[in-house]
């Protein structure tokens, strides 16, 4: 992603799976605490539905909206954590292995011991 872009002026975008098909509107963005970078996001999938997380790394802003290089299947199938808290370390490889993303660099660039990196969020859409 963009690293030019507030993390904040995310929210409310309409995020849209590789091929076009919209998946929602996002919900939060997620900082990596040892970094700062915005590292995943909450996207609301539907009005009854919950909050797919995310990764932003390999997503793009395409116009004013998030452009996420997966199917929107695999999106809906992500796990739900609940918004409004850090994501834990084990919900973070979760989100990695769901995503099938190298787990290397956010352990090793993390401070703390073996993976223990925390995700916090920024601003949700109810802030």
């Amino acid at each position: 992603m963009q690293t030019d872009i507030d993390p904040r002026s995310l929210i409310g975008r309409k995020a849209f799976d590789r091929n076009g098909a919209k998946i929602g509107t996002i919900d939060e963005v997620y900082l990596d605490d040892a970094t700062g970078e915005p590292e995943w996001a909450a996207v609301r999938t539907g009005l009854f539905s919950r909050d797919a997380f995310v990764p932003l790394e390999p997503s793009e802003m395409v116009g004013d909206s998030l452009r996420i290089p997966y199917d929107r299947k695999l999106i809906k199938d992500a796990p739900d954590f609940g918004v409004g808290r850090h994501l834990s370390p084990e919900q973070e490889l979760q989100l990695y292995h769901h995503y099938r993303l190298d787990i290397s660099s956010p352990v090793s660039d993390s401070p703390s011991a073996a993976g223990e990196s925390d995700f916090g969020r920024i601003a949700g859409a109810d802030d």
